[in-house]
């Protein structure tokens, strides 16, 4: 009997475990964020059946679970949430288990995401939405200059190209050593490489400021070399864009800002009409921007638009001459080169979105795109021309001859363009105009192929154009025409394409577990230079004028030939017209292990083949130990390179160039010119670089987080733009001086791999988070200090023949500008309190000390500075011409304050009002405070260099933003 019974409950327990195993039935559903974005790698579990799955990366999943039993839902950065089963399908929202989702981080990793103190490498998580909303800040480079210490950029002003547009870079380094991504995905590059200016020359980059800031969520910035991991321009780092997915959530953000500089406003000294002035309040920008999102299908589809237009007044700087040997904020006479000192204007128009579609309600395969339209149109003054100091650039009439051989002219006087000073100079100034297009897109597929093998195929294009135009001003050797004063200059674009596949794996039970990832990509670039109209190159005059007396102050007679060209920026001629493209085809493949709970190790190597230099390969290893659970080291080994984009192997121009104390016709030959060869310029190849990093990640307590990053970065055969060699010097190789003779250019100059370099520095975060009630206060301090040395300069044997000769291939002037790329230190304290509907902040950013250098005076005793290109560069004092003082520029650290106050009008409108650089600090003078009578001899020809601080001192603002 006792065992019938036995024999009977072990039936009924079967019966009953096999009941159970009936009533299980597959349920989907889908886990997103509080924003609605999907959460990718999310664990899903049944409390009863322990049965496991994993979202993709569409936030779905599909498991085996009864009714009414009990789901948990987990994910790094999010609480874990148990829900009760209802149906056949379950979505679930999570919050965030950190203050901000903001602290998970994707860039870096091929295994979803990761909070960031659990990072093998630095990475800094910046949400574009807080940090730019309390801010006079229109755009997101300057944006990033100020929220991110590792982040370096300066304005330009008095550079060609350089004045429209905004480039960026980490660590010190160059702009285009930082590689950007949208979404995950390369973007393009601008077609333009600078020239002039203190920062970036002989580089290109990214344009951050060709799409709308409103488009993106999140910035993440990866502080460290990724060659391996992402390719090309990752040696200082990686800065990733993420879109933004929200759905029925319009927001609009009009803002309005202007600079009131009561110290240096140009209006303030010109009482005799020697500037050109604007208002009290000058660089007035209106900005305004939308976006909303929509969903597409009934699987969690999206896309999200965002569009944004900024308008951007010109500002006009200059120093006035009140007691200016005692006053360090004067100088001794008016600034007569640079007249229209100060930011050029700027119009941008653009829009982008961001789109998923999954096939199917399972999402195990994702069609997505994303793209954008960006218009850009700017006006910046190029250097006066004054009539006492260059007639020849001036239109004239031929009025007879002298008798030998030579025209006699009488100037013409156009008012419209040319003022008058009330000392008797004539003067004008050209315009440089430039119209910037920019075109993004890309589309790919992505999903899960069972057995959790992830997989994505994309293709991103993205194309930049740069166009000049010349504005108000003249082709001086055009004998009589004052008809034309607008020229289409020419310009440049870039276009590239970028295909990728990529495959991942992760293998839960391989020691705490590993994900692996593999991946090819071919990208395709092409460089197009194309023509201006001839008047804006062409010279139409052979023969020189006699200009007798003709600044009426009693000098002599002068015989000039007239200038050829567009004044201010002479077009692109035909002999400059290059078309070319090349082909890169990359592998990798790349491991991430949790040895175990503790212990992370991540590894990388890349193999890349480019059609126009050869072969690379990379590789990468970074780890990360958790001492306890809440300290972890971390630390990185990496190689990198960079490949010499097609705008530093094919850039070439006729323009006007600073040499010998004049300004003459030069060249920029390109690589592949003949010009080069004769100079003994090899081909441009990769630069190279070896990073290492070791740290630390400390969250001492609930909301109080501290790391420290300390780095080395040594650079090999960095490309630079080479100084000015004349064809008049007979030093040089007879074949050199030729060429430039036969192109009737008196210098040429060159891009060269020369430089090697060494960066050290190191990273300090500290964040403190605090919520209780209706209030919060919100403390960051975040500080880089870096050092740069210059370990060799490689002059090629051709222009290496004297000490003049190598100094002139790269100047002290040139080394102290790529060492100044950044301060030595840059800290920002920022305080953040709201309570209710009021809140109230501060930013305060130190710019550290940097040193900038003039051209110098030929005449130094020294002897070694002949061409005024910055060897040594001495100038006299004013106390006694016959001493000489360095001219060295000391720009010292400055503290800049931005205030703000922001009140909620009502739950959906919020108002700001505030002012950046409250204090309206300006930098130190670029001129020795001993020899004040060679001011304006430095890179931007005003009383100030470009630096990372600016100079257009104290600006008001107000923004109104509004979420539905």
């Amino acid at each position: 009997m006792r065992k019938t019974k036995q024999l009977l409950l072990t039936a009924v327990i079967i019966l009953s475990s096999i009941c159970e195993l009936l009533a299980q039935s597959k349920i989907s559903g889908k886990v997103t964020d509080s924003k609605g974005a999907p959460i990718e790698n999310a664990t899903v579990k049944s409390l009863t059946t322990k049965a496991k799955a994993i979202t993709n990366k569409d936030g779905t999943f599909t498991i085996a679970v009864a009714e009414n039993q009990s789901i948990e839902i987990s994910s790094v950065g999010y609480k874990t949430k148990t829900v009760l089963v209802k149906g056949v399908t379950v979505n679930v929202s999570l919050e965030t288990a950190v203050d901000n989702l903001d602290e998970v981080v994707l860039v870096g990793s091929r295994k979803g995401g990761r909070v960031k103190t659990e990072s093998p490498v630095p990475v800094d998580v910046i949400n574009i939405n807080q940090i730019s909303a309390p801010t006079a800040k229109a755009d997101l480079t300057s944006v990033l200059n100020y929220a991110a210490p590792s982040f370096n950029y300066n304005k330009q002003s008095g550079s060609d190209g350089a004045d429209h547009i905004d480039l960026g870079t980490l660590r010190g380094l160059g702009p285009d050593q930082t590689l950007v991504l949208i979404n995950g995905k390369r973007r393009h590059q601008t077609a333009f490489a600078a020239l002039f200016g203190t920062r970036g020359r002989g580089n290109s980059g990214v344009d951050l400021n060709a799409f709308p800031q409103a488009s993106v969520d999140r910035i993440e910035i990866l502080r460290d070399g990724a060659s391996a991991q992402y390719g090309s321009d990752a040696m200082a780092g990686v800065i990733n864009l993420i879109l933004k997915k929200n759905i029925n959530q319009l927001s609009v953000n009009a803002g309005w800002s202007g600079y009131y500089d009561t110290k240096f406003n140009a209006l303030n000294f010109n009482e005799t009409n020697q500037y050109y002035t604007g208002n009290k309040i000058d660089g007035g920008t209106f900005s305004f921007s939308a976006n909303n999102g929509a969903a597409i299908g009934k699987h969690g589809g999206f896309i999200n638009v965002s569009v944004s237009f900024t308008n951007q007044g010109k500002t006009f700087r200059q120093v006035g001459n009140e007691n200016w040997q005692t006053n360090a904020n004067a100088l001794p006479f008016a600034n007569s080169g640079r007249r229209a000192f100060g930011d050029g204007s700027i119009t941008t128009t653009g829009a982008m979105y961001n789109m998923e579609i999954p096939t199917s309600a399972s999402g195990k395969t994702t069609f997505y795109s994303f793209g954008g339209v960006n218009y850009k149109a700017s006006d910046a003054y190029a250097y006066t021309r004054n009539w006492s100091k260059k007639p020849e650039r001036f239109p004239v009439n031929i009025t007879g001859s002298d008798g030998q051989g030579n025209s006699v002219g009488s100037p013409i006087y156009v008012p419209s363009i040319m003022r008058k000073t009330t000392d008797g100079e004539t003067y004008y100034n050209p315009h440089i105009q430039t119209h910037i297009s920019d075109l993004s897109f890309a589309a790919g597929i992505k999903g899960d192929a069972g057995k959790e093998w992830q997989w994505d195929l994309s293709d991103v294009i993205g194309r930049n154009d740069f166009h000049y135009f010349g504005d108000q001003t003249f082709n001086t050797s055009n004998i009589g025409n004052i008809t034309q004063t607008r020229f289409d200059d020419g310009g440049f674009n870039f276009l590239q394409n970028t295909l990728n596949l990529d495959l991942s794996k992760t293998f839960k039970h391989v020691a705490e577990g590993l994900n692996i990832a593999f991946g090819i990509e071919h990208r395709y670039e092409k460089y197009t230079i194309y023509a201006g109209e001839e008047a804006s190159y062409k010279n139409y005059s052979t023969k020189p004028f006699h200009w007798a007396k003709f600044d009426n102050n009693g000098n002599k007679d002068s015989v000039r030939f007239q200038a050829a060209g567009a004044q201010g920026f002479p077009g692109f001629s035909p002999s400059d017209v290059v078309a070319a493209n090349r082909n890169n085809v990359g592998f990798y493949a790349d491991a991430e292990l949790n040895v175990t709970k503790k212990w992370l190790v991540d590894g990388a190597v890349r193999f890349e083949n480019y059609s126009d230099f050869g072969a690379v390969a990379t590789f990468k290893l970074a780890s990360r130990y958790k001492l306890t659970s809440n300290f972890n080291l971390r630390g990185s080994v990496s190689t990198g390179y960079r490949a010499p984009s097609l705008q530093q192997i094919y850039f070439s121009n006729t323009l006007t160039s600073f040499s010998g104390g004049k300004l003459v016709q030069s060249r920029i030959a390109s690589n592949k010119d003949a010009v080069t060869r004769t100079a003994g310029i090899p081909d441009l190849k990769q630069e190279t670089s070896v990073n290492t990093s070791v740290g630390f990640s400390w969250k001492a307590a609930k909301n109080l987080t501290f790391t420290v990053d300390g780095y080395m970065v040594k650079l090999k055969d960095r490309v630079v733009l080479s100084g000015l060699f004349s064809a008049g010097d007979p030093t040089l190789p007879t074949a050199f001086t030729n060429a430039l003779n036969a192109i009737d250019v008196s210098t040429a100059q060159f891009f060269a791999n020369a430089v090697n370099t060494t960066n050290y520095g190191v990273d300090i975060v500290a964040d403190y988070t605090k919520k209780w009630g209706n209030k919060s206060l919100k403390v960051l301090l975040a500080g880089n200090m870096q050092n740069m040395t210059i370990d060799e300069i490689h002059v090629p044997t051709a222009l290496n023949s004297t000490p003049l000769n190598r100094k002139t291939f790269f100047s002290d002037r040139e080394e102290a500008f790529l060492i100044a790329s950044a301060p030595k230190a840059k800290f920002t304290l920022n305080i953040d309190y709201t309570a209710g509907k009021l809140g109230l902040g501060t930013h305060i950013t130190s710019f550290g000390k940097i040193r900038l250098m003039g051209f110098g005076d030929a005449a130094s005793p020294a002897g070694d500075n002949p061409n005024y290109s910055g060897i040594n560069p001495m100038v006299p004092t004013d106390a006694n011409p016959n001493v000489y003082v360095p001219e060295v520029f000391n720009y010292n650290a400055k503290f800049v304050t931005d205030v703000y106050a922001s009140y909620k009008i009502c739950k959906k409108a919020t108002l700001f009002l505030g002012a950046d650089n409250l204090f309206n600090v300006h930098p130190d003078l670029g001129v020795n405070q001993q020899a004040k009578y060679w001011a304006g001899d430095n890179e931007s020809g005003g009383p100030w260099d470009s630096v990372q601080m600016g100079f257009n001192g104290l600006r008001l603002f107000t923004k109104l933003v509004i979420n539905f």
